[in-house]
């Protein structure tokens, strides 16, 4: 049987943090990186490798954007330590307690807890978007301007979802500007933990910036077998934020913008 790492293949600088690793377990998730959570002798941590280019630019960028995030109050996990080998780039993090929302969701048949953790969720969003950013990841201009930008050479370089055509779709029908705030950049049903019915973490922070928050919501709510399908899955994860985005945000942020990341 194959697995996405071995414990030879993991640098003696990591080693070194996590103490001798006597079992690697791999989790649910991890599509851009090789993730393993690693039972060492100092404890579990998470450890993360990218092979391709783009996925080691975005394991450099979740990074940088965590370090930022120290001392902002948020669920996110500390960095232990990186390192850059000839066939990836490494990055060691806290095991956050929980499993994705998503598979909670999934197996979730009683209405009343459905019904908590979804508020939560929105919640969650809404206490992120109202955290300052910090100085560390804000940048000037428009952050829709910059996202279009990179989809053009996303497209060029990149195998993408978006095509031409929707890309100058979306240049054309951009929404009414809003006030940027601190983003997550990829808010999924996979990003999200939960243990014991309470919302306790987000992870995979490389598209954290400062940018439009109705990117976040709308990735949030994006429909998966057996969670925001109905309307009402969306009406308590808006009850949580506090408000909500329209149908036309919705189509251009995640059946839109998105194809291109």
């Amino acid at each position: 049987m194959t697995t996405p790492l071995t414990i030879e293949e993991i640098p003696q600088e990591l080693i070194y943090l996590t103490g001798a690793i006597d079992e690697i377990r791999f989790p649910k998730q991890g599509h851009t990186s090789d993730v393993g959570i690693v039972d060492g002798e100092k404890g579990p941590y998470i450890i993360k490798r990218a092979k391709e280019e783009l996925f080691r630019f975005w394991l450099l960028r979740e990074e940088y954007v965590l370090r930022n995030l120290m001392g902002s109050g948020l669920p996110v996990p500390i960095v232990f330590g990186s390192t850059t080998t000839p066939d990836g780039q490494w990055l060691v993090l806290e095991v956050l307690e929980g499993e994705p929302i998503r598979s909670a969701l999934s197996r979730e048949t009683d209405d009343m807890q459905r019904r908590s953790l979804l508020v939560q969720f929105g919640q969650l969003l809404a206490r992120l978007h109202a955290t300052p950013c910090p100085r560390g990841l804000k940048e000037d201009g428009d952050w829709l301007e910059r996202q279009l930008e990179t989809s053009a050479y996303n497209l060029l370089h990149y195998q993408t979802d978006g095509t031409a055509e929707l890309l100058e779709q979306l240049k054309a029908s951009r929404p009414q500007a809003v006030e940027q705030t601190l983003i997550h950049g990829d808010c999924t049903v996979d990003n999200v933990l939960v243990a014991n019915g309470k919302v306790t973490g987000l992870i995979d922070w490389s598209g954290g910036g400062f940018g439009d928050p109705r990117y976040d919501m709308a990735l949030a709510i994006r429909p998966k077998p057996g969670m925001f399908e109905k309307a009402e899955d969306r009406e308590f994860f808006f009850e949580g934020y506090g408000s909500r985005i329209s149908r036309e945000e919705y189509v251009y942020f995640a059946d839109g913008l998105y194809d291109f990341f």
